[in-house]
C-alpha cells in the first residue's frame, strides 16, 4: 500500500508581492512560496500543494489578517473560474502591480538601458469591457462539495469556463460580468433549450456529444455575432437550436455554426456556416471600420485597443515617405490605422482568413496604400520578400504571447529599420526579444496599457531606435 505524502502547512506567512499567472508571493525561511488567491498584505496559513528545490506553491487555508488592498469580488464564481484572478484587489492596486511587472521584466530579463517607464493607461471600464467570450459545453460540470453532499441526482451538463488545470470540467456560469448583454441572455437561453430538448453536451474524454462551444462577439454600435460549435452532425437538432436563437434574439446580426469533429476546438481549418444574417460584424475605431469574421483576431477590449493603437502610432512617428512593415497584422487593424500617415504599409499574418479581412478592411475604408500577405512570419519575411517589396523604414510588430521567432528577430536586425515599435501582450517575451536587439537598438520609450482589468495580463509598447 502506497504511503501518503505528509501534508505541509506553513503558518502566518506575510504575502509580499504579486507573481506570475495571478499568484502572489511570500517567503518561508528564505524560500519563495507562490500563493493562489492571496493579495499582498494578507497574513495567511498555507497548505503546500507543490514543493520544488527553488520554490513552493500552495493555497490559503486560513487568513489571520486581510490586506488593505482587498475589495469584495463582484462575481459569484470568483476563486473557481480562473478568468478574473485579481477581482479581489482594488483596480488602482492592479495597475500599480502591472506597471511594476513591465518594469521588472525589462530590467531583469532584457537588462538593457531604459528610459523612465510611462504611467500605465488604465481602462475606463473595468467590467463589461470585452467584445468576445467563448463558453464551453461539458457533461462533467464542476460540483462544489455542498452539491456533492446534498444533491444525489444532479445534472452534470454545464456551459461556462474551464476550471484551471482541469481540461474536462467547466464551472457552469449564469452571469459573467465581462461582456454587455445579450451575452448572458443568449448563453442561458442556449443552455435552457439544450436541457429542455435533451441535447447532449460534449464529453471531451470520450469524444462524443452534440454541443461543444459557444462564441459571442459584439461591437460598440450593436452588431452581435453568435457562433455555435457542434461535434456531431445532427442537422435536425442543430437547425432546431439555431432557429430558436434566431426567433428569440432578433438583435443577432451574424448567426453562425460549425461542425468540428477534431480532437481540439480550434476552427481556423473548419467551414463556418451562416445560418442567418451576415458572416461578419463591423467594429468602428476612430474614422475606420473593421470587418471581423468568426476566425478573425481583434483586440478584445475595443476602447483600449484605440488607446493602444494611438500610442503605437505616436511612437512610430511616421512620415509620408515611410515604408512600414506591420508584422503579425491580424485583420490589418494597425496597418490600416496608420496607413494615411505612411507611404505604404505591408502587413504579414499567419491566419489566411484574417488577411482576407485585412484586404476588405482597406477596401471598405478607401485605403489604397496597403498590401497583405499570409504565412508563417519566419518563412514569409525573407530576402526575396524584401527584395520584391522594399526594405522598411519602420517596423511595427505585435506578436503572440510567445514573442518573435529568433529568425524574425535576426531578419529585423539585418533590415535595420530606423524604428521598431514592439507591441506585446507578454512583457517577459518582449524583454527577451529586446535583449537580442540591444546591440543595434536602444529602448527610448515604454508605455504600458491595461487591456484586461482584474487579470494579471498587461499590454506594453516599446519604441526601439537604431543606435547612431
Amino acid at each position: 500500500m502506497a504511503r501518503r505524502k505528509k501534508q505541509i502547512r506553513l503558518d502566518n506567512l506575510k504575502v509580499e508581492a504579486v507573481a506570475a499567472e495571478g499568484k502572489s508571493l511570500a517567503r518561508h525561511d528564505g524560500q519563495v512560496v507562490f500563493v493562489k488567491g492571496a493579495v499582498p498584505g494578507d497574513v495567511v496559513d498555507v497548505n503546500i500543494t507543490k514543493k520544488r528545490k527553488a520554490f513552493m506553491e500552495g493555497t490559503p487555508i486560513q487568513f489571520h489578517q486581510y490586506s488593505d488592498l482587498r475589495v469584495d469580488a463582484v462575481c459569484d464564481y470568483f476563486g473557481t473560474c480562473g478568468g478574473c484572478k485579481w477581482q479581489h484587489m482594488g483596480y488602482h492596486s492592479q495597475l500599480e502591480f502591472k506597471q511594476q511587472q513591465v518594469q521588472d521584466s525589462l530590467e531583469r530579463i532584457a537588462k538593457v538601458e531604459l528610459p523612465a517607464v510611462a504611467q500605465i493607461v488604465g481602462s475606463e471600464k473595468t467590467l463589461r469591457y470585452r467584445n468576445k467570450l467563448e463558453f464551453t459545453f461539458s457533461n462533467r460540470k464542476w460540483l462544489t462539495k455542498e452539491q456533492i453532499e446534498t444533491e444525489a441526482d444532479i445534472n452534470r451538463n454545464g456551459l461556462g469556463f474551464h476550471i484551471p488545470g482541469l481540461f474536462d470540467k467547466v464551472v457552469d456560469v449564469d452571469t459573467c460580468h465581462l461582456m454587455e448583454e445579450p451575452t448572458n441572455a443568449v448563453k442561458n437561453a442556449v443552455r435552457a433549450y439544450a436541457l429542455d430538448y435533451g441535447l447532449t453536451f460534449f464529453d471531451i474524454r470520450e469524444q462524443h456529444g452534440l454541443l461543444r462551444n459557444l462564441m459571442i462577439r459584439m461591437t460598440d454600435h450593436g452588431d452581435v455575432m453568435v457562433l455555435l460549435q457542434f461535434f456531431e452532425p445532427d442537422m435536425e437538432a442543430i437547425e432546431g437550436l439555431m432557429s430558436h436563437l434566431q426567433e428569440k434574439f432578433p438583435e443577432i446580426t451574424s448567426l453562425l455554426y460549425v461542425i468540428n469533429q477534431k480532437k481540439n476546438d480550434t476552427i481556423f481549418d473548419q467551414e463556418i456556416v451562416v445560418f442567418a444574417g451576415k458572416d461578419h460584424i463591423i467594429e468602428t475605431m476612430g474614422d475606420l471600420q473593421f470587418k471581423i469574421g468568426a476566425k478573425s483576431f481583434y483586440q478584445t477590449n475595443s476602447a483600449q485597443a484605440k488607446v493602444l493603437y494611438d500610442h503605437t502610432l505616436d511612437f512610430a512617428g511616421l512620415s509620408q515617405d515611410d515604408l512600414v512593415y506591420d508584422l503579425y497584422t491580424g485583420t490589418g487593424t494597425i496597418a490600416n490605422y496608420c496607413a494615411n500617415q505612411a507611404k505604404k504599409v505591408i502587413g504579414i499574418e499567419y491566419v489566411e482568413d484574417a488577411i482576407k479581412d485585412a484586404f476588405v478592411n482597406s477596401e471598405v475604408n478607401g485605403i489604397t496604400n496597403t498590401d497583405f500577405f499570409a504565412g508563417d512570419m519566419k518563412d514569409v519575411l525573407n530576402d526575396a520578400f524584401v527584395a520584391k517589396h522594399g526594405a522598411p523604414d519602420v517596423i511595427i510588430t505585435d506578436p503572440p504571447r510567445a514573442g518573435m521567432h529568433e529568425n524574425v528577430v535576426d531578419m529585423i536586425l539585418r533590415l535595420s529599420p530606423k524604428k521598431v515599435v514592439y507591441v506585446s501582450c507578454n512583457p517577459a517575451t518582449q524583454a527577451r526579444d529586446i535583449a537580442l536587439m540591444d546591440g543595434q537598438y536602444q529602448v527610448t520609450k515604454v508605455q504600458p496599457v491595461d487591456m484586461f482589468p482584474h487579470t494579471h495580463h498587461v499590454e506594453n509598447i516599446v519604441l526601439l531606435e537604431l543606435r547612431g
